[in-house]
């Protein structure tokens, strides 16, 4: 990279709105944002979204795909790439004592396969009251002791878990004592467990800006369409219920089948988001 496209870069980055942007891209990985949800999430209107999002586009730290009528943006992941080697070459030769650490733990952090004998795994919904405690619930059971699930909400909801939603759990024998909605801040206090992956499960919650994880988890979207949306009478509800736990369950079944503690994190990363771009889910299981 040269040094006039990085001073690009730092300036795109050097305004708060265009960080929080950047960052927000950052976290979705491939699946990116489009432009409605960038600005309902950082509540900015259309046209200062478009001009800080023309400012980025310029530096080259996101890319844009259009879908039908809507524009999908991302985060440019080579340009970040680039930006990090021209920062840490100065550094590297002729300081290698400091830079080494670094680089040493980022290739760690990124090639590095997750062996180990329990991951530990967040669910994240808007109100926690029915997607996420479903699908906490499902891992805790599917996971057969190699898993240990969590389910949490941006904005809990105030009624608790969903009656429904309860209700099915129940049906199915699972264990619903424990089972209440809580805030997503609850795991990211300095005595939370250390989280090795985190799953979205729906639009709104995927699109917000999460706290920082403790253990620098993976993550990935897996949204389901949220069932206490639902519209009709009392039967088709419930069948509602019944197909986001159906859904739930077997991105889950696929997710426990994979060999984590051979993959290494990018090949990790590129399965996690296919199980949730996957819509051809099959049947029960």
């Amino acid at each position: 990279m040269e040094k006039t496209d990085a001073t690009t870069a730092f300036f795109a980055l050097s305004q708060q709105t265009r960080l929080d942007i950047f960052r927000m891209l950052v976290q979705a990985g491939e699946l990116g944002r489009t432009a409605g949800e960038i600005a309902e999430t950082l509540d900015i209107r259309q046209n200062t979204l478009s001009n800080n999002l023309a400012v980025l586009l310029k530096a080259e730290l996101v890319t844009r795909t259009r879908e039908g009528r809507n524009i999908r943006y991302s985060a440019d992941t080579g340009t970040i790439r680039d930006l990090l080697s021209f920062l840490l070459e100065g550094c590297c030769q002729s300081r290698p004592e400091i830079c080494h650490p670094l680089i040493e733990r980022s290739t760690k952090l990124t090639e590095a396969p997750m062996a180990q004998d329990t991951y530990n795994v967040l669910f994240l919904c808007t109100g926690n009251s029915a997607r996420s405690l479903m699908a906490e619930a499902i891992m805790n059971r599917e996971g057969g002791g190699r898993f240990r699930a969590f389910s949490a909400g941006s904005i809990p909801s105030g009624t608790g878990p969903h009656p429904y939603a309860v209700e099915l759990m129940d049906n199915l024998n699972h264990d619903t004592s424990q089972v209440r909605t809580k805030s997503w801040g609850e795991f990211a206090a300095e005595d939370a467990p250390d989280l090795d992956f985190v799953f979205t499960v729906c639009d709104k919650a995927a699109a917000e800006l999460c706290p920082v994880w403790p253990g620098q988890p993976m993550s990935a979207h897996w949204g389901v369409p949220d069932p206490v949306a639902a519209q009709g009478n009392e039967a088709e509800k419930r069948l509602a219920f019944a197909e986001a736990y159906r859904m739930m369950r077997n991105r889950i079944s696929i997710f426990t089948a994979l060999p984590i503690g051979t993959l290494d994190k990018f090949s990790l990363q590129r399965q996690l988001d296919t199980i949730g771009r996957n819509e051809d889910l099959g049947t029960d299981l």
